[in-house]
């Protein structure tokens, strides 16, 4: 495999040509005479700067011998720079992800690109044909990172995805939604006490970023052994497009790509109030029942707010969810049906207000 080409930080400035991309400020750092990009090679592809490529890498055979492959769209741009991966649907019921990607790659020139840009919209194919979050041997795919290649089919997957993508790149963003009749407010998690992985958080823009440790076997964590930064996107509800979410996740990436140098900055984009936190706690049913909530994503509540109610099937033995503490919802049940211990709403405990 060709050796990856030097980050952009090497290079002289120089401000580019315009850009149809309604683009209207040059890429921060970009060099005067700056170099012609190299080819890289996914799989057994190789794209020469200033191409894109669809490639289909060979994952593994179906019983019924129909081989199955992961899609991937590498951009390489003309000139030199960070290389970016975005990727989605890890789980295979998390759709707005898809849709993100697929306006991203719509706006992305390999004229005006900076680096290299690899999109994978579907990592996880079989989850996704089958409508579900897990592979079909019901392993969660985002716990078996970084994989092996002699391991079960979610490890392998893992392990190509590694191997394949994260390899070739510099930094990275993965798209997710909230699970299991979820939905999250629009947010990115990451370790934002590393510089570079607080600059992209940042430079996103959702409305709020979370500082955490990334779950055992995800792929935030194997990522981030390697020391490439990396954020994860949350928004939205499996299963469903999200026109709120897909919007802040469609900007927030190119924001990202414009504060790396990749490309310039989107027309008319301003810096906005975002906030962040490091303490999340998860308010769960004392009891079983029919919940009706009472609050909305991205609402302040106080300790002692009443988040909902819970009620038996003829609505009566009424209970009611009080918030355990002053904070902001990030998330919440869509499903009425609830159990004794279920994760009802989800809360940020700690927000504080952050320019970006």
């Amino acid at each position: 495999m060709r050796k990856s080409p030097k980050s952009s930080s090497s290079r002289r400035t120089r401000k580019p040509k315009a850009s149809k991309e309604a683009e209207t400020s040059p890429p921060p750092g970009r060099a005067q005479r700056s170099p012609r990009n190299v080819s890289v090679t996914v799989g057994d592809v190789t794209i020469r700067p200033g191409h894109r490529q669809r490639i289909e890498l060979p994952v593994a055979r179906l019983p019924t011998q129909t081989e199955m492959n992961l899609p991937v769209e590498v951009v390489n741009g003309a000139r030199p720079g960070p290389r970016l991966w975005i990727s989605a649907a890890i789980h295979g019921d998390e759709l707005n992800g898809v849709e993100i990607i697929q306006r991203v790659l719509d706006r992305v020139s390999t004229k005006t690109l900076y680096g290299e840009l690899i999109a994978v919209p579907i990592v996880n194919v079989f989850g996704f044909i089958n409508q579900q979050r897990y592979m079909t041997d019901r392993r969660d795919l985002n716990r078996s990172f970084p994989g092996s290649k002699d391991g079960s089919l979610a490890s392998r997957l893992a392990f190509l995805f590694m191997k394949q993508i994260v390899s070739h790149c510099t930094h990275g963003i993965d798209l997710h939604t909230a699970s299991h009749h979820r939905t999250n407010l629009p947010q990115v998690r990451g370790n934002l006490y590393d510089p570079e992985t607080r600059r992209i958080a940042e430079a996103f823009g959702a409305p709020i970023m979370i500082h955490g440790d990334a779950p055992a076997g995800s792929l935030r964590q194997a990522v981030a052994k390697k020391n490439i930064p990396i954020i994860t996107y949350e928004a939205g509800e499996p299963h469903r497009f999200n026109s709120d979410a897909i919007d802040v996740g469609v900007k927030g990436i190119l924001r990202v790509m414009a504060e790396l140098g990749m490309r310039g900055k989107p027309r008319g984009d301003r810096p906005r109030q975002s906030m962040i936190a490091e303490q999340r706690t998860w308010v769960r049913a004392h009891r079983s029942g029919i919940f009706r909530i009472n609050v909305k994503l991205g609402q302040w509540v106080s300790q002692g707010d009443t988040l909902g109610t819970i009620r038996d099937a003829f609505g009566a033995e009424k209970g009611e969810l009080l918030s355990p503490a002053n904070g902001l919802v990030i998330g919440h049940t869509h499903n009425p049906m609830v159990s004794q211990g279920d994760g009802i709403v989800h809360l940020a405990t700690d927000v504080a207000t952050h320019m970006v």
